[in-house]
């Protein structure tokens, strides 16, 4: 299988793709916390590759509020106890949040928060495997791989009308 990586503009900046074979592996950012070894890569190619053409597409109707899930193929390959955590981040609803310790809890021990905030943070594929959904218990803001602004604009985008409309009054 054929391993390579491209770059997209978008609102949130420079995104990296990486794909292997049919399968997107990783959406990255510029400033990405943790980001895989150079091999992880491979070459160069440009987006008018199908599969990223494709991934492109998604991600910009996405971040324009026109797509609330994603079709694209994708792999995200870790440790076992990584791919749990990936596993249930795909189950968070669009527009909801749930903190680390619940998902700690769920997972089968809530001494795991900071296990899951590991896993978390080392999710390759920001936005699609939506990790940007995990908040601190008290629903506050922490550490996002791709920053806390991006974060921010990732929740506002998927935020509901009612609470968006309730911040006028």
């Amino acid at each position: 299988m054929t391993t390579r990586h491209t770059t997209i503009d978008s609102p949130l900046g420079q995104l990296t793709l990486t794909a292997q074979g049919d399968l997107l592996t990783g959406i990255f950012f510029e400033g990405h916390w943790h980001m895989p070894p150079p091999e992880f890569f491979g070459e160069t190619v440009p987006a008018e590759d199908a599969l990223f053409r494709e991934a492109a597409t998604e991600l910009g109707e996405y971040l324009r509020g026109e797509r609330t899930g994603f079709g694209v193929p994708f792999k995200a390959s870790g440790n076992p106890f990584q791919e749990r955590v990936w596993a249930r981040l795909e189950h968070i609803p669009y527009g909801e949040t749930v903190s680390y310790g619940d998902l700690a809890t769920e997972l089968g021990d809530r001494n795991l928060s900071q296990a899951v905030g590991s896993a978390v943070g080392r999710n390759p594929l920001s936005i699609v495997i939506p990790c940007h959904r995990v908040v601190g218990h008290d629903g506050r803001l922490t550490g996002y791989a791709g920053g806390l602004d991006n974060k921010r604009f990732l929740l506002e985008l998927e935020e509901p009308l009612a609470a968006k409309e309730s911040k006028l009054f």
